[in-house]
């Protein structure tokens, strides 16, 4: 009989076969899209990963046979505890074969850690904070990968729900074929709304004219996702952390900001070019030649990805998500994007949905986050 061993990460090499594991696991499917191997790397670091300040974890590494066979991280996001009040072990980071032994051993993993920390709940998968990736794909197997969203196995959610964990939220995401022409609909309107509310669109010349805004985004973020029962704000740390991270290689035509007439800023969506392809050309690395892809498809792409939205509540469901949509229009119009790919939405987030319903969305994949109650696990 062969025996899984769970051993927990604990050396360089240890995280280094960690990261590299999903890499070697899916090394043959063509919708699967490496993350770069720096960045995951970052992830562990309290000095590049702010949600470190509050937060514990450990990674494990499942063997079977002296060979890799699995992975999993367990998390502890102490804001979500102690301003919250919930009690549970985030779980992420979770690949396996196909074998139920080794899901069940790493599930186990998460079941004990939470006992050991008191905790009354696991859920995954997910990162450390809401704006981590999160949710198992469960649809869209077949589709390509974008680089905020998790790829795995359409035998994943398979073996959770034998395991005995249960749904606890699920995402939708949409793929649409941009209009080339903007309806007279969405001009008309997002003019009126514009005047009606003396709404403005900035308009960037470049990316330093960008860092002002970068901080009120995410605070804007904050109220916009206040009072939904999991969300935690986002720290002064996190923000730095986000601007450093991501802002560097945003392209300035690919957000729009929008202020009132006290140039306060009211709602903000941003989008990038596909980088997918260019994930997997550069298999992990930026040198190097991985920046050459990622360059590549920064200047030319038929394909782009919604990211963040934020609209403050004064002015949800007041028309703004057509002025957003009309300078998304705009600026796709310019850059010959034929292809919008949503980020992944709750379900029940109609709010954010009204934006692509004039133009024949297609539910092209969903995913869940999977949950158990601790003291009802099934053995």
């Amino acid at each position: 009989m062969i025996v899984i061993t769970i051993l927990e990460v604990k050396t360089n090499a240890d995280l280094k076969n960690f990261i590299k594991f999903p890499m070697e696991l899916y090394k043959s499917n063509e919708n699967y899209v490496p993350p770069l191997i720096n960045d995951e790397k970052n992830i562990w670091n309290p000095k590049e990963n702010a949600a470190l300040d509050y937060s514990e974890f450990k990674r494990y590494l499942a063997y079977k046979d002296e060979k890799i066979v699995g992975r999993i991280a367990v998390m502890i996001n102490h804001k979500e505890v102690n301003e919250l009040g919930i009690n549970k072990v985030r779980f992420g980071w979770l690949d396996f074969i196909d074998d139920l032994e080794v899901s069940k051993a790493l599930i186990q993993k998460a079941i004990d850690y939470a006992k050991e920390k008191s905790m009354s709940k696991i859920e995954g998968p997910m990162g450390f904070t809401n704006l981590d990736k999160a949710g198992m794909l469960t649809m869209g197997f077949d589709k390509i990968a974008t680089m905020i969203g998790l790829y795995n196995f359409e035998y994943y959610p398979e073996h959770l729900e034998k395991l005995g964990l249960i749904k606890e939220k699920e995402w939708v995401e949409f793929e649409l074929d941009f209009p080339t022409v903007l309806s007279e609909k969405i001009q008309k309107f997002s003019n009126l709304i514009a005047e009606k509310y003396k709404l403005r669109v900035l308009h960037f010349n470049n990316k330093k004219e960008i860092l002002p805004y970068v901080e009120p985004m995410f605070r804007l973020l904050d109220e916009t996702y206040k009072t939904l029962s999991t969300y935690t704000p986002i720290t002064d740390e996190q923000i730095k952390t986000y601007r450093e991270k991501y802002f560097s290689f945003i392209d300035k035509d690919y957000i729009v900001c929008i202020v009132d007439e006290n140039n306060e800023l009211i709602s903000f969506a941003i989008t990038m070019p596909s980088y997918s392809k260019a994930l997997q050309k550069a298999n992990g690395k930026l040198f190097p030649f991985g920046w050459y892809h990622f360059l590549q498809a920064g200047k030319k792409n038929l394909r782009a990805n919604f990211y963040l939205i934020g609209i403050h509540p004064d002015y949800q469901r007041r028309g703004v998500t057509s002025i957003i949509f009309k300078e998304i229009w705009r600026n796709f119009s310019k850059k010959g994007v034929k292809i919008l790919e949503t980020n992944p939405e709750l379900e029940e987030n109609k709010s954010v949905q009204v934006l692509w319903q004039d133009y024949n969305p297609v539910n092209h994949k969903r995913r869940k986050t999977y949950s158990m109650e601790i003291g009802n696990e099934k053995n």
